[in-house]
């Protein structure tokens, strides 16, 4: 007779469950140890500029400035929408035949095309010869990245990227962040506050051949100095002579001098002396498009037999970098661009547009310069109207400009810029009013220490034969007196 093999009954669905969840809750019950630790990654320093913003944001005075901005403000220190890009805005959005779909990777080909011509002109023989290709960006930054990115990949060399000292802060980040080593060549004169030439042209000379130089093409940021057109000449004579690659970046065509064709003679001269190069273009400023990311990237080949077949493969090579970056751009700012720049009545009106807010911005740097000069302020203040654009380096340093900051609730970054577009004919007095007072006040303290330190310290010394050791007490107690 066979045996009966004994078997155990299988538990009940519901207990099966509760079995399963008790064992995952025993293996999942610590979670992994985490890589990305505090210790790991360090906190990241607060964005100046932004910083700065919101500390204005935070203060209740009524009489608070904001010189930080990077954005235009109107006589009331209030945004302004270009009457002309309220006009397109318009018209965009009664356009039936329009819709959200994507933009392809280069971007709206009619705002490319336009701002071929904008840069470097209709009759330029880049465009002439098919030797330009042009991606739209995430306006500046964007387009300065991507030709980071693209030197990086495919320059032989892997250049060293020289940029002038000062320059706009991210450009640092930006290079350094797709692995390019960065430089700098002398550019502003804290003695003149304008332009070091002499010290740029020596440091081009000598920087090694095929260097890739960052150059403003108008209304340098920060300082607002600009070379003569002569200075550019001389400039591309040596970038030639060492075989260096020029990167133009343009965030002011237009809004520098009111005249879009002076805003960018030196780019378009450069192309005219056969360099090949790299521009980066914003229409943040010049159109009002801050949020809007507007811009674009402009690669042009040297001439030569394959120049146009070399610009083509280049411009493969973006779209391919581009596709991986954002994919493709924005179409809402470019679509405003683009009419502006495509209907003749439309960029008639913003050249207008375009003179309004440099005039007003000049009016402002003239009228700082003359109620300085009318208080008798320490110094020299012809560097006000000198300098172009929305910043002026004004050479207060930076124990001033928190004392501005602290006491008359003035907001400027540390190194003395400030953006001529927050002054008004609403706060100008008392902004004089404060930067005199400030400078008076370091000019004071300078007399004070030059006495106590070559005055009464040495009539001490004479007449009572003070002991070094004595000397140096009386000396450093007198000090910390006068900065009281």
């Amino acid at each position: 007779m066979a045996t009966r093999q004994h078997q155990n009954p299988s538990p009940p669905p519901e207990t099966a469950r509760i079995r399963l969840s008790h064992l995952s809750s025993h293996i999942m019950g610590s979670p992994n140890p985490s890589v990305f630790t505090a210790s790991r990654v360090a906190a990241a320093p607060e964005d100046p500029l932004f910083g700065l913003a919101k500390a204005y944001r935070e203060d209740p005075s009524d009489k608070k400035i904001d010189l930080g901005i990077g954005a235009y403000r109107d006589n009331n220190a209030k945004p302004w929408i270009l009457p002309v890009v309220k006009k397109a805005d318009d018209a965009i959005h009664n356009d039936p035949n329009l819709n959200h779909e994507y933009l392809a990777i280069g971007g709206l080909p009619d705002l490319t095309a336009a701002a071929q011509k904008l840069v470097v002109g209709a009759e330029s023989p880049a465009i002439r010869e098919k030797r330009i290709c042009t991606l739209q960006t995430i306006s500046g930054t964007g387009a300065v990245h991507l030709g980071g990115l693209f030197l990086s990949k495919f320059h032989p060399l892997k250049p060293t990227i020289y940029l002038s000292d000062p320059t706009w802060a991210n450009h640092n980040q930006i290079f350094t962040n797709v692995g390019l080593n960065i430089a700098k060549y002398p550019y502003f004169s804290a003695k003149t506050k304008g332009l070091d030439f002499d010290g740029m042209v020596q440091a081009l000379q000598a920087a090694p051949t095929g260097s890739v130089v960052v150059l403003h093409a108008c209304a340098h940021n920060p300082t607002g100095v600009d070379p003569t057109q002569e200075q550019w000449r001389a400039i591309a004579a040596v970038m030639r002579e060492r075989n260096q690659f020029p990167f133009f970046d343009t965030a002011y065509q237009g809004f520098a001098s009111g005249d879009l064709n002076r805003d960018a003679w030196a780019i378009r001269y450069f192309v005219e002396q056969g360099f090949e190069m790299c521009v980066a273009q914003s229409f943040a400023k010049n159109f009002g498009l801050y949020g809007e990311r507007t811009g674009a990237f402009h690669f042009v080949s040297a001439p030569g037999s394959d120049a146009s077949e070399a610009n083509a493969h280049i411009a493969s090579q973006l779209a391919i970098l581009q596709r991986s970056e954002i994919s493709n751009p924005p179409a809402y700012g470019a679509r405003i661009a683009s009419r502006i720049l495509n209907d003749p009545v439309l960029f008639a009106q913003w050249e207008e547009d375009l003179r309004t807010m440099s005039g007003r911005i000049q009016e402002m740097r003239r009228g700082l310069r003359e109620r300085l000069e009318a208080r008798g302020t320490p110094g020299t203040w012809d560097h006000i109207t000198s300098q172009i654009g929305m910043f002026s380096f004004t050479g207060l340093n930076e124990a001033q400009v928190q004392t501005l900051r602290s006491k008359w609730h003035v907001y400027m970054t540390k190194n003395g810029r400030i953006s001529m577009a927050g002054l008004n004919t609403n706060n100008i007095d008392y902004f004089a009013e404060a930067v005199d007072s400030v400078v008076r006040q370091t000019s004071l303290r300078n007399e004070l220490v030059y006495r106590v330190s070559s005055s009464t310290i040495s009539t001490d010394m004479r007449t009572n034969n003070l002991a070094k050791k004595d000397v140096s007490r009386r000396k450093a107690a007198l000090l910390v007196f006068v900065y009281q």
